[in-house]
């Protein structure tokens, strides 16, 4: 239900199953939320360079932004989230170049 309302309020975002869990995505883009605002935060808000280099109208990066207005708590943590994942596996690989000899 709660999904319901949130896609009443922002319908170009709708909710995906995956492996971290249910998360908030770009209708028809295969890109979640957090990573579009991931990329806005990057270039310092530009929404028209984002939408540039992801490719995608600029309405669909407005959607983005306009459904982290309101849900930015969650969106934040799914890219906290992502750099965590992301650094366990840029040490995981430096440690296995250390193993080797590299």
């Amino acid at each position: 239900m709660v999904e319901g309302l949130r896609r009443d309020s922002h319908p170009l975002i709708h909710f995906l199953d995956g492996p971290s869990g249910r998360r908030a995505s770009i209708v028809g883009r295969g890109l979640d939320v957090w990573e579009v605002i991931a990329t806005v935060l990057d270039s310092d808000g530009s929404v028209a360079e984002v939408a540039e280099y992801l490719q995608i109208p600029t309405g669909l990066v407005q959607a983005a932004v306009g459904y982290y207005g309101e849900y930015g708590d969650e969106v934040d943590a799914e890219i906290a989230a992502n750099e965590a994942e992301y650094e366990r596996g840029r040490a995981a690989a430096a440690a296995g170049e250390r193993a080797l000899g590299g």
